[in-house]
């Protein structure tokens, strides 16, 4: 497909973290926005925040992203779409809770796509590599590409139903609405005129745009990172120290759906998204570093001589969208310059 330069763009669950950095992204470059909120009152803070690109933002209201039909006014008329809208949340006891929004959301979306969708020519879902990762083999390292499959969570949750573990129900609704996408642009490939894009982020870390209340009520990473660095709610030396994976801006992610449009060689692709390993000590020490009173947790760690179990290949992303991604230090000290301007951590 050509590229997208300009033009329209619908973009999925915009009041979200990841989805407000990708409008703003996207009205930065030029595009006309047209942005699905769950309700009206869901796109006061998004008129708020892009008052100054009011002729170039359009609301409409999506109350349920698995109805069918949901998004067929949505997608007439525009260029593209950036699918980010995927509702989740960790609390979830029976695996349908979890898979039913993230298969459905996806699948309604490319199904208004195809019926109604006749100016549409480029899909960017947003997907997670959750739907990449396997858990490695103790104390082996391991390099994760964009032809690995989570299938193994996947199996976990059919094998052990409610019982299995909350991230494992997690990484399989995530791998599961992927393979559905693909396997709808498969089944539907004569007939669509449009390609698809599917982004892999691990963990996305960065200041927030998105109206939040408290701490509570932060979204599911950022949330995890300020219990983890800023309340050390977790034993310390076991997971301060510990924990480990990869993680990417929420900033360079936005300008990776961007590029998605940008990049004509992104099309039919899965491309994995990140910015490197840590670990939650590695957060720990940036924080202190950029004046956060934050507890110092595992003093013995050596960064340096640490072992990323787990790492992604992101190759891929280099050659086509060529990112230069934030450093830990940049994203902790704007993470902690926000939390501080909100009153949530202390000088």
């Amino acid at each position: 497909m050509p590229t997208i330069t300009s033009g329209k763009v619908l973009v999925s669950g915009a009041n979200g973290y990841v989805a407000l950095w990708v409008v703003r992204s996207l009205l930065e470059h030029g595009y006309s926005v047209r942005a699905t909120v769950r309700s009206e009152s869901k796109g006061t803070h998004l008129r708020k925040i892009f008052a100054s690109y009011s002729e170039k933002l359009e609301l409409i209201v999506v109350p349920d992203i698995t109805a069918a039909g949901a998004f067929d006014e949505a997608v007439q008329g525009v260029d593209a779409i950036e699918h980010t809208a995927s509702p989740f949340h960790f609390k979830a006891e029976d695996p349908e809770e979890m898979n039913r929004p993230a298969v459905l959301g996806t699948t309604r979306m490319l199904e208004s796509a195809l019926a109604h969708g006749k100016a549409v020519k480029r899909i960017v879902v947003t997907s997670s590599c959750a739907s990449v990762f396997n858990f490695p083999v103790p104390g082996k390292p391991r390099t994760f590409s964009e032809a690995d499959w989570n299938d193994q969570m996947v199996e976990d949750v059919k094998k052990n139903g409610r019982n299995a573990h909350m991230y494992s129900k997690y990484c399989a609704s995530k791998t599961l609405a992927e393979r559905a996408a693909w396997e709808f642009v498969e089944k539907n490939k004569g007939k669509i005129g449009w390609d698809l894009v599917v982004l892999n982020p691990p963990y996305v870390y960065g200041p927030m745009l998105q109206e939040v209340s408290s701490p509570d009520a932060l979204n599911e990473s950022m949330q995890e990172w300020y219990d983890a660095v800023v309340k050390s709610a977790h034993p310390v030396k076991a997971y301060v120290g510990m924990a480990s994976s990869e993680w990417v801006d929420v900033r360079d992610l936005a300008e990776a759906h961007t590029l998605s449009l940008q990049r004509e060689a992104a099309g039919g692709e899965r491309i994995i998204v990140s910015g490197g390993p840590w670990k939650w000590q590695d957060w720990v020490n940036a924080a202190r570093k950029f004046g956060a009173d934050v507890p110092e947790g595992d003093t013995s760690y050596d960064a340096a001589t640490t072992v990323h179990l787990t790492r992604y290949d992101v190759s891929k992303a280099a050659r086509i969208f060529g990112i230069k991604y934030h450093t830990m230090d940049e994203t902790t000290k704007d993470i902690v310059a926000d939390l501080k301007s909100r009153g949530w951590i202390k000088a």
